[in-house]
């Protein structure tokens, strides 16, 4: 078993069928790739619609939603020595994409994670700080979490998906994480996953309190002081006006809490690492943001 495709489902039903033809149509016929599901806690049919795909889908279903957590599950279970990690609406564009991932994997040892190109339906490419500014093959400082495709025994090397993170940042994690083990992130733009952004099921609350909480958490453990007092207050600022933004200053609060009342181990980057994660850094910082400088 070469690769695992592995995605997480929540009260998508209909996206989560969507990606199961998608994924029928590409893994058809190939005995070096499964498929592995893991419903998180569904009410909405997708629990049940996967239990009827369990004849070429490996199903997992957990009673409740436990974030990222519930992906942990399914990277588990996986056979191959490549986990391919998508939404339950996303999906790769065609073999091409899978055998290219496979490829870089098996010729380059230097390689832990193969970044996709994120791309609407239509083939416009998402723009996102995530990968390199210029479409093409590339090393790069991290990947987006609904396309990207890892070595399996080094996941598990350093602990799948954090989760205590429950979601978003979890990408960040693990690319640090990746780069702190001497592997590189590699960025293919003929590695192409499609990511339809349903709507459904993501409430605003939650896109103000772990932003929040998880990058003050990620500077709190990789950045020394004074610069992560810096960072922390731009990022509280960032996090301040998206909870104005939406109403959600109560959320707010509570992120606030929690990201400094959870006790943090401290790591300490090498300064090659350090010099990879620059653009984040930037991202972090209310100077770089406010004059456009994030990557320059």
């Amino acid at each position: 078993m070469k690769l695992s495709i592995v995605f997480l489902n929540y009260n998508r039903v209909a996206e989560t069928r969507y990606t199961l033809e998608q994924l029928s149509r590409l893994v058809n016929n190939r005995d070096d790739i499964e498929v592995i599901a893991v419903d998180n806690g569904s009410s909405d049919g997708t629990k049940e619609f996967l239990q009827t795909q369990t004849s070429w889908v490996h199903v997992i279903s957990i009673a409740d939603n436990t974030g990222i957590a519930g992906y942990n599950q399914g990277f588990k279970l996986a056979k191959g020595d490549y986990i391919l990690v998508l939404d339950d609406d996303s999906h790769p564009v065609d073999n091409i994409t899978l055998d290219r991932m496979i490829h870089h994997l098996d010729t380059r040892p230097d390689i832990g994670i193969v970044a996709c190109r994120i791309e609407s339906a239509n083939g416009e490419r998402f723009q996102t700080w995530h990968l390199p500014e210029d479409d093409i093959a590339t090393t790069s400082m991290a990947f987006v979490a609904c396309g990207f495709t890892i070595r399996r025994s080094l996941f598990e090397k350093i602990g799948w998906y954090p989760e205590d993170f429950f979601l978003y940042q979890n990408e960040m994690e693990v690319a640090i994480k990746v780069l702190q083990q001497d592997y590189k992130i590699y960025y293919d733009p003929q590695c192409r996953v499609v990511h339809r952004q349903a709507p459904q099921g993501r409430t605003g609350w939650r896109q103000v309190y772990y932003p929040t909480r998880n990058s003050i958490w990620l500077i709190r453990r990789y950045v020394p002081y004074p610069g992560a007092a810096y960072l922390i207050a731009s990022r509280l600022f960032f996090g301040l006006i998206r909870a104005v933004q939406s109403l959600e200053i109560k959320c707010y609060y509570q992120a606030m809490r929690d990201a400094f009342t959870t006790p943090i181990k401290a790591e300490k980057l090498s300064k090659s690492v350090r010099k990879q994660l620059t653009i984040f850094w930037r991202q972090n910082s209310f100077w770089h943001q406010l004059t456009g400088k994030v990557r320059n």
